[in-house]
C-alpha cells in the first residue's frame, strides 16, 4: 500500500484529501507526524505547494502531496489570492477573514463579485514534482450561510447549486470544490506518475 503524506497541518484538508484520495492508500499528514511549520515565501499558488511539497518529501523520503489554495475576488484585483488564510492576519482566523472581504466588499453588487476558489497540488515523488490546477467559480455572497466546511465556505456563493460552499453536503461540495477538479487531474495521471 503506497504511503503519502498529506503535507498540512489544517484538518479540513486533511479531511478532503482522505476522502478524495480512497481507502487504497496510507495517508498521513503533519499532524500525525510533528513538522515546523514551512514557511510559505512563493509569489503563486504553484509556488507555495512546491515548497511544501519538496520540503516534506526531502524530510521522510515519501510521496509528498501539498496544496496550496485560496480565494481571488475580481472586485478586489484577485485578493485575498496566496494570503487568503491570513488576509486578516497572521493568526488565521477564519470568521475574520470572512468579515474583511464583506467590508471590503461593502456596497458591490452581487453581480460584481465574481470569485474563484483556486487549488494547485503538487506531489513531489522521487527526483520530479507534478502541478495540477483546479478551479470552481462562483460569487462572494452578502453576509454568511452555512456550517459546513470552513475557511470562505460560508460566503462562497456557487449561483448553479443557490447555495454557499457551506450550505452544501460534503459529498456534492467536494465534487465541486477546486481541490476536487486539481486532485481529479492527479488521480488520472497517478499510475503514470509511479512508473
Amino acid at each position: 500500500m503506497e504511503k503519502v503524506m498529506i503535507a498540512t497541518k489544517n484538518n479540513g484538508k486533511v479531511k478532503e484529501f482522505k476522502e478524495m484520495l480512497g481507502s487504497g492508500l496510507t495517508v498521513q499528514s503533519l499532524l500525525d507526524l510533528p513538522f515546523q511549520d514551512i514557511e510559505e515565501t512563493g509569489q503563486t499558488f504553484a509556488e507555495n505547494a512546491i515548497l511544501k511539497a519538496q520540503a516534506v518529501h526531502d524530510a521522510w523520503n515519501c510521496t509528498a502531496i501539498a496544496d496550496d489554495s485560496g480565494l481571488e475576488i475580481d472586485a478586489l484585483h484577485g485578493k485575498p489570492g496566496i494570503y487568503s488564510a491570513r488576509y486578516a492576519g497572521p493568526a488565521k482566523n477564519d470568521q475574520a477573514n470572512i468579515e474583511k472581504v464583506l467590508w471590503e466588499l461593502e456596497g458591490v453588487p452581487i453581480e460584481k463579485r465574481t470569485a474563484r476558489f483556486v487549488c494547485v497540488i503538487a506531489v513531489a515523488v522521487r527526483d520530479h514534482t507534478h502541478l495540477f490546477k483546479g478551479t470552481c467559480e462562483g460569487r462572494i455572497a452578502l453576509y454568511p450561510s452555512g456550517d459546513n466546511g470552513f475557511g470562505y465556505d460560508p460566503i462562497f456563493y456557487i449561483p448553479s447549486q443557490k447555495a454557499t460552499m457551506a450550505e452544501l453536503p460534503s459529498d456534492q461540495k467536494n465534487r465541486l470544490s477546486h481541490r476536487y477538479h486539481a486532485l481529479e487531474q492527479l488521480t488520472q495521471k497517478w499510475d503514470s506518475i509511479f512508473q
